[in-house]
């Protein structure tokens, strides 16, 4: 079965569940504490959506939640899969592709990553001002997509950016900026890789969000993208998958009163 027809199995099944919104997000390793003051109104494990792809590694707990924050509803995705884990991009992406059928225009991404710029210190959140592909693929490799040819000029939306701003100054929460790298993983970066992303101009690393940013541009959803800084890479050698988890943890819920003011301030604007 083709994507298309996997995409449109999956929508259905959740549009019978009365799913929709306008605002989407996906957390990140670790973050499902971010949704603990959310209003959770639905909530399906990804294994009863059709040909959802399912997480297997830890930290993900592969949940879609609908939420209602001021009377705006969102959808949550509740963990995420990796191309390092054996799927394909179309898979990668098709949670991504799920969303804009039910309605979604706005996306929150998030994740964890590792700080390459020496300002970054950990559970810093940094605001994605842009992206650098080292994984080695794109989403929309091959004859199936159209179009093809996106631009990827304002990936990550500016007025968007200016909102999180907002919010961050109004929790006390310091402004940090830079640009994501991603990588192909599942392995931490080594010191004289660190040092070659340092040279390119990334401030943080991981292993997600590319691919599903580049598919959101394609289907025309604007994008805000937050990493959690989970270790400064210089010290990654210290550092393993589940003490990242503990510090994210930590991180997420913090994180989680950034994204309900940001969710409180494009819920206003709209009226």
């Amino acid at each position: 079965m083709d994507w298309k027809s996997k995409l449109s199995e999956a929508v259905n099944y959740l549009r019978s569940r009365d799913l929709e919104a306008r605002i989407g997000i996906v957390l990140g390793s670790g973050l499902s504490f971010t949704v603990e003051k959310l209003k959770i109104k639905e909530e399906i494990d990804y294994r009863f959506i059709p040909h959802f792809p399912l997480p297997t590694v830890k930290g993900h707990p592969g949940k879609m939640s609908l939420v209602e924050w001021t009377g705006e509803k969102v959808i949550i995705l509740q963990g995420r899969v990796h191309y390092y884990e054996g799927y394909d991009l179309a898979e990668v992406t098709l949670p991504i592709r799920v969303l804009r059928s039910l309605g979604v225009e706005i996306i929150i991404i998030t994740n964890a990553a590792g700080g390459i710029n020496l300002s970054l210190q950990q559970g810093d959140f940094m605001l994605i001002t842009d992206h650098i592909n080292f994984m080695g693929d794109s989403p929309l490799r091959g004859v199936d997509f159209d179009p093809r040819f996106i631009s990827l000029t304002n990936a990550y939306d500016r007025e968007l950016g200016l909102i999180y701003e907002q919010a961050a100054h109004k929790l006390n929460i310091p402004v940090k900026k830079g640009i994501y790298l991603a990588v192909l993983g599942p392995v931490y970066e080594t010191p004289s890789e660190i040092r070659m992303y340092r040279l390119l101009g990334a401030d943080a690393v991981g292993m997600s969000t590319v691919p599903e940013v580049i598919v959101a541009r394609q289907l025309g959803i604007r994008v805000l993208g937050i990493s959690v800084i989970a270790n400064p890479t210089i010290n990654a050698e210290e550092f393993d998958h589940d003490r990242i988890l503990n510090i994210m943890e930590f991180s997420s819920r913090q994180l989680g009163k950034l994204i309900s003011e940001i969710l409180t301030n494009l819920s206003s604007g709209r009226k």
